[in-house]
């Protein structure tokens, strides 16, 4: 098999598994007062470390399925711009993650040495872990990967090789990223089934986008 074609297919696969787990990250993750003992459990619970290892995973796939479409975009008006997108969903992602790895093991560790002290004081270093430096990355982080989806999206646009709708709904989906985190679980779940759906719909494009130029050089 091609190494091209295998690209493609790695892409495919990287966004499929990312709607999947955009939508099992909020799901399964434990809300609750986080000033409590209550917010303690949740923290220390396997469920919030799962949950959170499938948003990071989810996140990590980004760039190689943005890569997919970048490349199956080589010959049309939108190569170029789509090349941005990938890049700089690249460097979000990379801003991102840290700050993923200290709700995921920071918060976690909080949690249990609360319970273990049946103190819910502890919980002020949530604050912590969650603010500085790894705040500000984060923010950037969320700041260039709604501009990464709205540039691949105009790439798609303009490429005449996806329907031109394909790449909105994704871009809906991380332009509202950063305001989801102020609603509570069902809404969050809901976010996550947009992007879910935006990533499918990329797939299935890079999916046809494939097959008809597989057509055109038979």
């Amino acid at each position: 098999m091609p190494l091209k074609v295998q690209a493609a297919y790695a892409s495919m696969l990287s966004l499929l598994i990312s709607a999947i787990l955009f939508v099992l990250y909020p799901a399964l993750r434990p809300f609750s007062d986080e000033s409590s003992l209550q917010g303690a459990e949740a923290f220390a619970s396997p469920e919030w470390v799962l949950s959170h290892v499938f948003g990071i995973i989810a996140f990590m796939l980004l760039p190689i399925g943005i890569y997919g479409i970048h490349r199956s975009l080589e010959g049309t008006a939108g190569y170029v711009l789509a090349y941005w997108g990938f890049l700089l969903t690249v460097i979000g992602v990379g801003l991102i993650l840290p700050y993923y790895g200290g709700e995921t093991y920071g918060l976690f560790a909080i949690g249990q040495e609360a319970i273990h002290r049946q103190s819910a004081e502890l919980l002020s270093q949530a604050d912590v872990v969650r603010g500085g430096v790894g705040m500000v990355m984060f923010g950037i982080g969320l700041f260039l990967l709604p501009l990464a989806s709205i540039i691949l999206a105009i790439a798609i646009w303009k490429s005449g090789s996806y329907q031109k709708a394909s790449g909105l709904l994704f871009a809906l989906g991380m332009c509202l990223y950063l305001p989801q985190f102020f609603f509570d679980q069902p809404v969050r779940v809901a976010h996550g089934a947009v992007v879910a759906i935006g990533c499918i719909w990329l797939a299935v494009g890079l999916w046809s986008s494939r097959s008809g130029s597989k057509t055109e050089h038979m």
